[in-house]
């Protein structure tokens, strides 16, 4: 696996020359760092090479570094059929750049760049139907952002009273906080460690 993945970065690095800024093998994995503006001829390159043929498109998801200037990190995952390996292809963004949509290049890119914006206010431009996907209509914030309040605002619920799903302020109630650590188990003559009831 390390010399095939040796082979694949030499003649990504062949084929790219300087639109890989770095690259590096970790875990049986090959990862390249490329410019965000150089992201679909990376793509495109690395699947229509006859050497390397990443063909199989298998997820774009996000990171977020807040402490960075380009807080987030737009990591594509590729897999070679032919050579059973995969790649995965970093870029960087901030909350206003606009990265290139890679649905040209592989259509079932549509859905994970949805994901990306939704769950982390990423930006795509050219993408055909870029709107939430996961949260729900009039969500507020990116909920994976590490900024993002842990305990949200409101909370969603179905009342069957009314028949249909409310909203509410979050309510943290205190009476689901009490556990009583006792052994469920019965017929002891000793205590479990850990049982011991303390007033």
């Amino acid at each position: 696996m390390t010399e095939s993945l040796a082979t694949i970065e030499a003649r990504a690095k062949t084929l790219l020359g300087e639109k890989i800024a770095a690259s590096q093998q970790a875990w049986g994995e090959l990862t390249l760092h490329v410019a965000r503006d150089d992201i679909v001829a990376v793509l495109t390159a690395l699947r229509d090479d006859p050497a390397l043929r990443f063909i199989s498109f298998i997820d774009i998801c996000g990171a977020d570094y807040p402490g960075r200037a380009e807080r987030f990190d737009v990591v594509y995952h590729l897999l070679s059929p032919v050579k059973n390996v995969r790649v995965r292809v970093k870029i960087t963004t901030d909350e206003e750049a606009l990265v290139p949509s890679a649905t040209g290049v592989f259509p079932g890119a549509l859905w994970f760049e949805r994901e990306a914006y939704d769950l982390y206010g990423i930006l795509f431009s050219g993408h055909p139907d870029l709107r939430r996907i996961l949260t729900d209509y009039g969500f507020e914030g990116h909920p994976l952002r590490k900024d993002f309040p842990t305990t949200g605002f409101v909370e969603v619920r179905y009342d069957d009273e009314v028949k249909r799903v409310v909203y509410e302020p979050v309510k943290l109630r205190q009476e689901m906080r009490q556990f009583d650590f006792l052994s469920p188990w019965e017929g002891t003559d000793y205590v479990l460690p850990g049982d011991e009831k303390k007033s």
